[in-house]
């Protein structure tokens, strides 16, 4: 069956590459990786319904399919147009792409506040990268930015509405992998903000997952905030047998300390596996892990700065990295916590 399987012959900035039928061109894209791949602000692999929002991934097809090689009149969201046998996509090759993705920065960083110096998201910002790739050094905004009140959305969580982007990520997690939503899009226009209804608490047991998801600095772990600077912290790949979820994260140290707990993510800063909040929030000491060893992190990201990594050192040396940290366990265990 699989040797009759069709398949799409597609371009993408002048790379072939074969997908399934129902593929979108930003997935062909990412089957290719590397810089050519659009960014995506609002596109969200493990959350069905993402994606068409903030327009930061559009990109050109010269080429509609072999069918039927006119090409489209406008620049299309490759998060959630799919592709066509023969169908030739330019990005990274055509300046109509880069130009309209500069104005795209420009938009998302209109209300966004300047606060890189001080925001916790800062190192490991999608907005960061974006604007840093994309944007211009100076801005023509002149008007008063919004802003609004920072509140605290459960014990957890605390809310800065003002360095929002309204990408929609924590509003689809929240209805895809909890039991109830409780937080959503209020009004209208420029006046649209992530809120709860009457600041109800968000307190259903995976609520911290739309920390991860969040692509600016917009909804932070109140458990972390201030604690450290991220490219000062190390880390290490871990997991422990937990009855909610798969358990296994990323643990993020400040010398012998625990600061935080997060989702593992992937190349493209998408969450492989969603975890509980006991594991997130409570679980916050070497002894209740099983620690797996150093965190792969990527070579252009300021996180790898001074630190190791898994395919640049020797896999003896990665082993003593990980018996170091196992050596830091506390003798008595702190599930109470």
């Amino acid at each position: 069956m699989e040797e009759n399987k069709v398949m799409f012959k597609v371009t993408f900035d002048n790379i072939p590459v074969e997908v399934e039928p129902g593929t979108t061109i930003l997935q062909a894209a990412r089957k290719i990786g590397g810089d050519i791949v659009p960014p995506a602000m609002c596109y969200y692999a493990p959350l069905k319904g993402t994606g068409g929002k903030c327009r930061a991934c559009l990109v050109r097809v010269a080429q509609g399919s072999a069918k039927d090689p006119r090409p489209m009149p406008k620049l299309v969201a490759s998060c959630i147009t799919p592709v066509q046998d023969g169908m030739v996509v330019e990005n990274t090759v055509n300046t109509e792409v880069l130009e309209a993705r500069k104005g795209i920065v420009e938009f998302l960083l209109i209300n966004h506040p300047l606060d890189c110096p001080v925001c916790d998201q800062a190192g490991e910002c999608d907005l960061q990268n974006f604007a840093f790739d994309h944007g211009s050094a100076k801005t023509r905004y002149e008007e008063e930015r919004r802003t609004f009140d920072r509140i605290d959305i459960g014990p957890y969580v605390q809310l800065h509405m003002t360095r929002c982007i309204l990408c929609f990520r924590c509003v689809y997690t929240a209805d895809q992998i909890t039991n109830r939503r409780v937080h959503g899009v209020l009004n209208r226009g420029d006046a649209s903000e992530i809120s709860t209804y009457i600041e109800k608490a968000i307190d259903n047991d995976f609520s911290g997952n739309i920390i991860d998801v969040c692509p600016v600095g917009a909804l932070t772990d109140k458990t972390y905030r201030f604690r450290q600077r991220v490219w000062f912290s190390k880390p290490v790949d871990a997991h422990r047998d937990c009855d909610k979820c798969g358990g296994k994260v990323v643990l993020w140290y400040k010398g012998n300390e625990v600061i935080r707990v997060t989702g593992r993510k992937n190349v493209f800063g998408e969450v492989e596996q969603f975890i509980c909040n006991t594991c997130r929030f409570e679980k916050k000491a070497t002894s209740d892990w099983v620690i797996e060893g150093p965190r792969v992190i990527e070579k252009w990201s300021v996180i790898s700065q001074n630190h190791y990594e898994k395919g640049t050192v020797k896999p003896e040396f990665s082993l003593k990295i990980a018996d170091a940290y196992k050596k830091i366990a506390e003798p008595t265990t702190s599930s109470d916590k």
